[in-house]
């Protein structure tokens, strides 16, 4: 078993903290900072922080679908009492530009807002600032002492401020549930099941009403790198080609048979749910939460299922940095500071399903449908067998690549439907190739490497 790493260990202290985290995210409310000068939208966060010094570039490859900047823009940041112009990029054009940028020293970025393994390879360039002092004066919000050390990226500074979290659970139409396999607990299911109840609701309706976001735009690759590979093998790289890693792709390929047809198009699970097209999903939460807002009575919310070694998600945490070259780092810092406070928090989950990281109650009530997400997390973080697993950590511009090695497996072996062992070989090598082009070293749940992370076979 992998658990007993270090690298686990940590990571299960953080799902640990997520659990306290959710847990405290319910409609209670909470006294609130006081308001900026001004009045401030309906709803909108409007806590005291000091005006910046002239207009911050926010460059983002979180909240880049067109819905999630609007929301960023309109709602999140209306309150700032300071002009933003918010960035959203895709992984590539976002680390060319931070990349570009640092080898001239200069740019508009002031601040960066990004995931866990985008920071790790901007500081092994000396790109970000220390930012300790913005830690100190968060310090009451209660962010968890765990995520700020992943936040030190193995320095003694603080080079991200955690931001916001995320993760991916099951959504379920109502009618679905009578067809559960006999016996089975939803909020404790297995894989094996899933693919049962994937076959029940065909044997009753003729229809193939499971769903993955297979499309170009879907984050089917994050399925397998922080779900099916570590539930089935215990690890991802160190376990690719491996006979558990057969045995995967084996019941992925048993249980497509009862998976929508038109999930290779599916990008976003919400909307096939809404339509019926599909009865049980996976994705993430803010690909699902719409489906649960607009009818919490019609759908159910519950944790991923679990394999041989264990219930394997993915927590996505997001932080926020600045780079050394940055024009304006106090209005950065003033804008980390209003991003973090509790009514921008709750905004942030109410319009994009972005979790807080801070401790406490958030102000004002949850609506039914983000409750019901929120519980599922809870469940799914709080799972005895819980396996938590971290996104890729410092592939840089080898990001692309890899999740590309994914990509190809899921259509060589159950789209073309060739011999998992066979494609899994050949795949192997060219994962190894992009790991020690990038020079990354292993991350949970593999163990830990001293050296670039060796593909298992």
């Amino acid at each position: 078993m992998l658990r007993s790493d270090h690298s686990f260990r940590h990571l299960t202290a953080i799902a640990a903290a997520l659990v306290l985290i959710v847990a405290a995210c319910g409609g209670s409310t909470a006294s609130s900072p006081p308001a900026t000068s001004g009045a401030s939208p309906t709803g909108v966060a409007s806590p005291s922080v000091a005006p910046p010094a002239g207009p911050v570039t926010m460059l983002s490859n979180q909240l880049v679908p067109v819905a999630e900047q609007e929301a960023m823009r309109n709602q999140i940041l209306a309150a700032f009492d300071g002009e933003v112009e918010f960035v959203g990029a895709d992984p590539g054009p976002y680390t060319d530009r931070i990349r570009a940028e640092g080898e001239a020293g200069s740019g508009d970025v002031s601040l960066i807002g990004g995931l866990h393994g985008d920071f790790s390879a901007f500081a092994a360039d000396d790109l970000l600032t220390d930012l300790s002092d913005v830690a100190t004066e968060l310090a009451d919000l209660g962010i968890s002492q765990d995520y700020l050390d992943l936040g030190k990226l193995g320095t003694d500074e603080q080079l991200y401020i955690p931001w916001m979290q995320a993760t991916y659970i099951m959504v379920a139409r109502s009618e679905a549930i009578e067809y559960l396999p006999a016996g089975a607990d939803i909020n404790a299911l297995t894989w094996d099941q899933l693919t049962e109840w994937g076959a029940n609701i065909t044997t009753a309706t003729g229809d193939r009403r499971l769903g993955f976001p297979a499309g170009p735009d879907g984050l089917l690759h994050r399925f397998f790198q922080g779900h099916a590979y570590p539930a089935f093998t215990g690890g991802v790289n160190t376990t690719f080609a491996t006979e558990g890693a057969v045995e995967m792709w084996t019941w992925m390929k048993t249980t497509w048979q009862y998976v929508n047809p038109q999930a290779t198009t599916y990008a976003f699970m919400q909307e096939p749910l809404q339509s019926g097209e599909v009865w049980v999903a996976w994705d993430h939460v803010a690909r699902l939460v719409e489906a649960v807002k607009s009818n919490p009575d019609g759908f159910v919310a519950f944790p991923v299922p679990a394999g041989p070694e264990g219930r394997a998600f993915m927590p996505v945490i997001a932080g926020l940095a600045i780079p050394t070259w940055a024009p304006n780092p106090d209005g950065a810092k003033a804008l980390i500071r209003y991003l973090l406070q509790p009514e921008t928090q709750a905004t942030t989950l109410r319009t994009v399903s972005f979790f807080p990281v801070i401790a406490g109650s958030l102000p004002g009530d949850l609506d039914p449908g983000i409750q019901a997400e929120q519980q599922a997390v809870a469940a799914q973080v709080g799972s005895p067998d819980a396996l938590p697993a971290l996104l890729p950590v410092a592939l840089g511009d080898q990001g692309g690549a890899y999740n590309q090695v994914f990509k190809d497996a899921f259509q060589q072996i159950v789209v073309q439907n060739q011999d998992p062992a066979t494609v899994l070989d050949a795949l192997a090598t060219t994962l190894q190739g992009v790991l020690d082009t990038a020079g990354a070293a292993c991350w949970s749940p593999d163990p830990p490497s001293s050296g670039t992370c060796q593909v298992g076979r």
